[in-house]
């Protein structure tokens, strides 16, 4: 690929770009499985046919599947889902004809590292957790409950492996629910980040979540565990708003290699008033010096333009998904926010 144009994504390595004045094609590779893109169709059968001749690849036509993820497209956008490989979860686990459940975990449970009884073949459930954290990849609605999973891999217990149970029984009921990348969407990018102070009961540290939207889709979310434990609320939300300016600033870079530009900078809400008050502040005084380096990246990427930082009111906070457990109605609410529909049964329906 170098030796015919291709340069190497600065941020993502797996990512390969030719660019002209009036085209680009796009390489992504991963290990013996390549997805093509471009605007300029002579130039993918010419790279198509280069590969062939060095690799003796197998071209499928255009892209429906790749590693798991099915991908639909029509002329509103983009659908990706993995419809075909959470049915085969379900089906290799019992699952399929199991009542769904409305939420993938009971809000009302705290789930501890030393619980009841260990399972006798803690090999399963490391291997569900690892197929659920596959899952993500286009369902951000479990994020949270597969992070928080994650955490007991090495000593599950019957409580743990019942709660993984729960997500299956959760996917049950729309196995097909995926993403949409909407064809008309504005070029702007928007975030929205939050924390759950002490939200490990085992190690009082803090969960960041954040999701991140390019016009009304949403391209990326996290869940996780801060590395270390935070004295105040403020500070565990501060971390969290450092963490999702890395990921705009990254995403930035990322879509300008592809030629996505941006005229103003990234909007990122939270619902942390002192938080946003830190931000605000250059003077460092006692009570933030712990979280100096943060608070200087934060600044710096607001000053330069990278990020606004807004306000946002707590039930307009759609990051709560990403750092707690909710009940029914909320986490309805707030998944209904992400964007996420079936396209299968959109079709179906006549849509």
């Amino acid at each position: 690929l170098l030796t015919h144009g291709f340069k190497p994504s600065t941020s993502d390595h797996s990512l390969f770009l030719k660019c002209s004045a009036s085209s680009m094609t796009v390489v992504l590779i991963y290990v013996d499985d390549i997805v093509l893109a471009g605007n300029n169709l002579a130039e993918i059968t010419s790279i198509t046919l280069l590969l062939d001749s060095t690799f003796k690849i197998k071209n499928l036509g255009d892209l429906k599947y790749f590693l798991g993820l099915e991908v639909a497209r029509t002329s509103s956008g983009i659908h990706l889902c993995q419809g075909k490989y959470t049915l085969d979860l379900l089906f290799d686990n019992g699952m399929l004809t199991s009542h769904p459940s409305s939420t993938p975990m009971d809000y009302s449970t705290r789930l501890h590292v030393i619980s009841d009884s260990p399972l006798s073949d803690p090999s399963v459930y490391r291997r569900l957790v690892g197929r659920l954290i596959y899952l993500t990849t286009t369902r951000p609605d479990i994020t949270y409950v597969v992070q928080h999973l994650s955490q007991f891999v090495s000593n599950p217990s019957q409580a743990h492996m019942q709660a993984v149970f729960r997500v299956l029984r959760y996917l049950k009921r729309d196995p097909g629910l995926g993403i949409f990348l909407d064809a008309t969407n504005c070029i702007h990018l928007k975030a929205f980040n939050n924390s759950d102070w002490a939200g490990c009961p085992d190690t009082c540290r803090s969960v960041t979540g954040f999701c991140v939207f390019l016009g009304n889709s949403i391209i990326s979310w996290r869940s996780k565990k801060q590395a270390t434990i935070s004295r105040s609320s403020s500070k565990a939300e501060y971390r969290a708003l450092a963490s999702t300016t890395c990921e705009l600033q990254w995403l930035t870079y990322l879509l300008l290699d592809i030629r996505v530009s941006f005229n103003q900078p990234a909007l990122l809400f939270c619902d942390s008033q002192s938080a946003l008050q830190i931000a605000s502040n250059q003077v460092f005084h006692e009570r933030t010096k712990h979280i100096h380096i943060d608070c200087h990246l934060v600044r710096e990427k607001a000053t330069a333009g990278v990020i606004k930082l807004l306000p946002v009111s707590s039930s307009s906070q759609i990051a709560d998904v990403f750092t707690k457990a909710l009940s029914p109605a909320l986490f309805e609410e707030n998944c209904s926010k992400l964007g996420m529909y079936n396209i299968h049964s959109q079709l179906e329906g006549g849509s």
